[in-house]
């Protein structure tokens, strides 16, 4: 199952994906967030679906898509968790997965603009592969971890490398702006998923490739990283691990090359959706 929301900020509805067709779910009568997840809720809309399927209408076109769930109560990446991307920034892999918080006020919908901060001359893309949790999850075994999922999205994991590297303390402060953190278009359920330790994540900016890599590459894999985190924390349905990205980010490169007002970005990952999102300054 895909699901999506749509329409304007603060007023998005319901919707899934059937026959590559995205139709209004919002019939349904709830949203696509924590309440929903830890009460068993994709279940309950695939038993309402098969009763009501034929009676959904299609969205509008040129419509609003907006994150494919509601505000989550945090948002937890993994740094440095490619191979590839380790080495391109001159880094070892970490002995131990590197966590931080991005802030959820940076959560944007898949295809809105990317606001570039004030005094940002160092802002980068990062396509990522994130989790959504289905339920609560404390100290569980990576064997179990995949029970605790609800599905999975597209993210770009924006990060002005100046306020991140060059400010002091910690990552959260390149991590966290404004529309930093654009997901979707989907939230895809783990049935619709192949391998997990074969997908390819795939970025350009302006029509150049500029990631193409996969899962593959991984230091720790998905449900590991679910297990980690939850030793340090208690995570809730809804709540959001991105796991990394590949290389090919914009401080890799040589000379480092950073995002403009006016540069378009998108990204995709296989069978999850693409993002596209248009770089304006503050």
């Amino acid at each position: 199952m895909k699901l999506f929301r749509f329409g304007e900020v603060a007023k998005e509805k319901q919707g899934v994906l059937i026959n590559n067709v995205m139709l209004d779910a919002s019939a349904f009568g709830e949203d696509w967030g924590e309440t929903f997840f830890e009460t068993n809720g994709i279940a309950r809309l695939q038993t309402w679906l098969n009763k009501n399927e034929n009676t959904l209408q299609p969205i509008p076109e040129q419509v609003r898509i907006g994150t494919p769930f509601t505000r989550p109560s945090k948002i937890i990446c993994v740094g440095l968790n490619y191979l590839d991307h380790a080495k391109e920034t001159g880094l070892q892999v970490p002995a131990e997965p590197i966590i931080f918080f991005k802030s959820t006020t940076a959560l944007v919908g898949p295809n809105d603009q990317l606001i570039i901060p004030k005094k940002s001359v160092k802002t980068d893309w990062e396509v990522e592969l994130a989790v959504v949790m289905g339920k609560k999850a404390s100290y569980i075994e990576e064997r179990d971890a995949l029970n605790y999922v609800a599905g999975f999205c597209v993210h770009n994991d924006y990060s002005e490398r100046e306020f991140q590297l060059e400010r002091g303390g910690q990552w959260a402060k390149g991590k966290g702006c404004d529309t930093f953190a654009p997901m979707g278009p989907f939230l895809v359920t783990k049935d619709e998923l192949g391998d997990l330790n074969n997908i390819g994540l795939h970025l350009s900016v302006n029509g150049q490739k500029m990631q193409n890599g996969t899962t593959a590459d991984m230091a720790y894999k998905i449900p590991y990283l679910i297990s980690y985190i939850s030793q340090f924390m208690t995570l809730l349905a809804g709540d959001v691990i991105s796991t990394g990205t590949p290389a090919g980010v914009g401080m890799g490169l040589k000379p480092p090359s950073y995002l403009k007002a006016g540069d378009v970005i998108e990204l995709s990952i296989d069978d999850m959706g693409t993002q596209k999102q248009t770089a304006v300054n503050y």
